[in-house]
């Protein structure tokens, strides 16, 4: 009976052998040609990132599914996604779908970032970039320098590994708990990239507070309307601004101060000087004293006076009106865009009274990170005055409404700090007490600048 039980294991030992043994022979060659799990080569473009020693994707759901973006290259700028960078340095990320802008905050930080635009807003200011963000596989990426300089992270791109490196030394995953002593052996991640390790230490960018500018133009034959001019365009004139902006707890405030200058010529007739007789023949205007005998019929040469009652000659002069105002504006958007306050003073060649009063309206500065901005102002004084006596002897008041306005462009000049600034600009009185009539100018202009 053992001999025949004995008998039975061999052969059944000899059956489970030689299945096992063709199976093996079977499926050897399948295994051998299994491929290796293939997380995939990153396409074109595209480079893995590592965060304090750890793989980053912009959807960690999706990994291994194909390939998923880590960091996207345009030019010589590096992308990261933004979202999965900063939550995982413990930044609360917002999207607004209406602007397409995203704010990512933290204790002691604040980014925001629009799609398209190369700007990032740090802690309330803005600073350019070379490379707007973009919207690339369903994720918002960034240029590496927002993660730098927003949140203070150390950025590294090792070349020959084309690998982008991130440490943010004050991650809550780098930082042990109190208790726990410090490992007498790096821990094993820590050697993932240890070449790169020792060159992780860029000085963080020091924040800009400030800005400055000023220009200088020239007014190309401005045109005035008035009493002394029905339209006459003068010589080169002259304008100028200068300025300043800075930040008080995330607020901007601007401190300007601007000057123009219009040249005319008031061309006064012959007809109306004043003498009864002009070359043997009767003056038909004249009534004694020099003043016209009825309205000016088109001459130049007869003015309305002040008051407004009658007229009276003036002889050919070249007239300046000047106009100087200084302002005061808080930010309400960007881009830098001010509620303004302004008080003006205007004054001319020809013995009117200084005019003066406050006023304000909005301003939009240029952008001198663009190399190309725009800007502009418009501004409302409702009463400009000044004191005279008349010719009877009795104190009189001189007022004027005043709208005032300026749109311009900046043309920076590369690698200066200057820029070509061109625009046109003008104003519109109206009268009010004891005023001649209304009165505008206008001007073309153009010239050189510098910003700070």
């Amino acid at each position: 009976m053992k001999r025949l039980v004995s008998r039975y294991l061999v052969a059944l030992a000899t059956i489970a052998f030689g299945i096992v043994s063709f199976a093996v022979t079977a499926f050897a060659p399948a295994l051998a040609q299994a491929p290796a799990p293939a997380f995939g080569a990153p396409p074109s473009g595209e480079v893995p990132i590592l965060f304090n020693d750890q793989h980053v994707y912009s959807k960690p759901d999706r990994l291994k599914k194909g390939r998923v973006l880590a960091a996207l290259v345009r030019g010589k700028t590096i992308l990261v996604p933004l979202r999965s960078m900063f939550e995982q340095m413990g930044a609360t990320v917002s999207y607004n779908a209406s602007t397409k802008t995203v704010d990512v905050s933290k204790p002691g930080a604040d980014v925001q970032v629009t799609v398209g635009k190369s700007e990032v807003v740090i802690n309330g200011e803005a600073r350019p970039l070379d490379v707007p963000p973009e919207i690339y596989k369903g994720s918002l990426v960034v240029p590496v320098r927002v993660i730098s300089e927003g949140m203070g992270a150390y950025v590294l791109w090792v070349a020959d590994k084309r690998l982008v490196v991130v440490r943010y030394l004050n991650a809550p995953v780098a930082t042990p708990p109190p208790s726990t002593p410090i490992p007498a052996t790096p821990a094993p991640v820590a050697t993932a990239v240890p070449t790169a390790v020792p060159t992780l230490a860029p000085t963080p960018t020091p924040t800009k507070n400030f800005d400055a500018f000023l220009a200088a133009d020239v007014l190309f034959a401005p045109k005035v309307y008035n009493e002394f001019s029905p339209g006459n365009r003068g010589g080169a004139s002259l304008a100028g601004r200068a300025g300043f902006t800075f930040n008080v707890n995330n607020l901007a405030i601007l401190a300007e101060g601007t000057v123009n200058q219009f040249r005319y010529p008031h061309r006064g007739s012959t007809l109306f000087d004043g003498r009864p007789f002009v070359g043997g023949v009767a003056n038909p205007a004249f009534s004694g004293s020099g003043v016209c005998a009825g309205p000016a019929n088109g001459d130049q040469g007869c003015v309305t006076p002040l008051g407004g009652n009658g007229s009276a000659f003036v002889n050919s002069f070249d007239a300046r009106d000047t106009e100087v105002d200084g302002r005061l504006g808080v930010g309400i958007a960007n881009p830098k865009i001010f509620l303004v306050g302004s008080y003006e003073q205007r004054y001319g060649n020809y013995g009117y009274p200084r005019l003066n009063g406050f006023g304000g309206g909005i301003e939009k500065l240029p952008e001198f990170s663009q190399p190309i901005s725009i800007y502009g102002s418009a501004l409302y004084y409702p009463q400009l005055s000044g004191d005279y006596v008349d010719q009877n002897g009795f104190g009189q008041k001189l007022q004027y409404r005043e709208f005032k306005y300026q749109a311009g462009l900046t043309i920076n000049v590369p690698k200066t700090p200057l820029f070509l600034d061109f625009g046109f600009l003008g104003n519109r009185l109206t009268g009010k007490q004891n005023a001649p009539g209304n009165a505008n100018s206008t001007s073309l202009y153009g010239g050189l600048g510098l910003h700070f």
